[in-house]
């Protein structure tokens, strides 16, 4: 009776020949776009090692159960490391930032056991992306492999995305996002492109392939604590400052209020200094804005934080401060890597949120959950809360988006996204302002957010 491995064994020689097939190609691209790189990868199933080499690893280790397709991937990919097991089996001593398992779970006996040893080779920023085929294929893949046109394959599982969501569950990951790509799998001038760049995204129901993005389950012990850094820009809200103070409370190990005044025509600069010199026991820091919007006030206050938890809190105090312990409590626990405040949960207070300003948002929120592949349904409330370090790194891929953001509230969002953080949206209760008008130009700025909409869609969504 042939094994598995024996079947894989025989397949090796034609494997360099079917991964130069359309539908590799278009695999390993969105693999790159998952995985940034310079990160250390394991992949199980590896085959020849070619997906792994696509996200250029600066650290790349390759598991497969058969001797002859590695003996080729050797020859391959030298630089890369590849490993003799069985992926029920695997173990290692180092932790990785990425796992792999491309069109692997279908053709796995026990895709639970697989999933729950990989936990113990990874950290708890580890993220596992996984792809496989969507069960409406099924029949089309059947014909193209009998018509040589898709390498054969042993019998295979078919999980549905409900199957594959649950078994990450139990295995001890948390789903994080979920997208599907590949509309047309085939060369096909002109058609190719139109299918899997702009009607792909359309109908995601159709794509051949789902991709999963996991984490594993956060196990945080309870007296983990961080210091914080509150951020508050504040542009003509003199009268907002001193309760700004008196209200925020001390969070975790410490909290440092930054104050980040631009450019307002009031005294909110003079009474930012009068606040700060009369409450000395608050760690109070002030800083003038050199650049214009919030979202430059942000990164500038950013940049000047040295908490490990980084919060921005909005000077006319519509999210109430006393809320800020919730998202302390969700960020130091685990639940989530990004903590997102809503606003369109609770009742308001009358006159807290325009209408028109309350369908645009709704709009928006619908609009972003699909694009960055998870639930979000208020894209402007101005409480966020990510640690520094997530921060950091998403400052240093701003370069794929761009500095266009002049709120600040994209500019995270999608970079979070990018970076495969575990978004979590956090209700409020969200009151009128007690001093002062809004700074937002509802017909100006609406365009201009419809305009980064579409922008983040090219970005995420409608890729070449």
């Amino acid at each position: 009776m042939t094994t598995r491995r024996d079947f894989y064994n025989q397949r090796a020689p034609h494997r360099a020949l079917e991964n130069t097939r359309h539908y590799h190609t278009l695999l390993h691209r969105h693999f790159t776009f998952l995985i940034p790189p310079g990160q250390r990868v394991l992949e199980i199933g590896c085959g020849l090692g070619d997906t792994l080499a696509a996200v250029q690893p600066i650290r790349g280790v390759g598991v497969d159960f058969s001797p002859a397709m590695l003996k080729l991937a050797k020859i391959r990919h030298p630089q890369l490391e590849f490993r003799l097991a069985d992926a029920l089996d695997f173990t290692s001593a180092e932790p990785f930032d990425y796992i792999i398992l491309s069109d692997l779970v279908n053709d796995l006996p026990d895709v639970q056991r697989v999933l729950q040893n990989l936990l113990t080779v990874a950290h708890p920023k580890t993220r596992l992306v996984l792809n496989f085929f969507n069960n409406l294929w099924k029949p089309i893949l059947a014909l193209a492999e009998a018509c040589g046109d898709k390498a054969p394959t042993p019998p295979q599982n078919w999980l549905s995305a409900g199957d594959v969501q649950n078994l990450l569950h139990l295995a001890g990951w948390e789903l994080i996002k979920q997208d599907t790509r590949i509309t047309c799998p085939l060369d096909i001038p002109l058609l190719a492109p139109l299918c899997n760049r702009w009607l792909g995204p359309l109908l995601p129901a159709l794509n051949l392939s789902v991709f999963h993005v996991a984490r594993p389950r956060p196990a945080v012990p309870p007296d983990r604590h961080y210091t914080c850094s509150v951020v508050i820009p504040a542009r003509n809200e003199a009268g907002n400052i001193e309760a700004a103070v008196l209200r925020t409370p001390e969070l975790g190990l410490g909290t440092e209020i930054l104050f980040i005044e631009g450019h307002s025509k009031d005294n909110t600069w003079e009474e930012i200094q009068r606040v700060a010199q009369k409450y000395p026991h608050r760690n109070i820091k002030l800083l003038k804005q050199q650049s214009k919007g919030k979202g430059g006030a942000c990164r500038e206050a950013f940049a000047a934080a040295t908490g490990d938890l980084l919060f921005i809190l909005d000077a006319d105090l519509t999210m109430p401060p006393e809320e800020l312990p919730k998202f302390y409590e969700v960020a130091r626990s685990g639940a989530a890597d990004f903590v997102n405040g809503v606003r369109l949960v609770y009742p308001m207070e009358q006159e807290a949120m325009r209408f028109l300003n309350m369908i645009g948002n709704h709009f928006f929120s619908h609009a972003f959950s699909y694009l960055l592949g998870q639930r979000i349904k208020d894209t402007l409330c101005g409480t966020k809360v990510l640690f520094r370090k997530d921060y950091e790194l998403i400052a240093q891929n701003r370069d794929y988006f761009g500095d266009f953001d002049p709120f600040g509230d994209f500019d995270l969002l999608f970079g979070a996204a990018k970076l495969n953080l575990r978004i979590l949206d956090l209700p409020i209760r969200y009151q009128a302002r007690t001093y002062g008008d809004t700074n937002i130009e509802r017909w100006k700025h609406g365009l201009l957010l419809l305009r980064m909409t579409l922008f983040a869609a090219r970005r995420l969504k409608f890729l070449r």
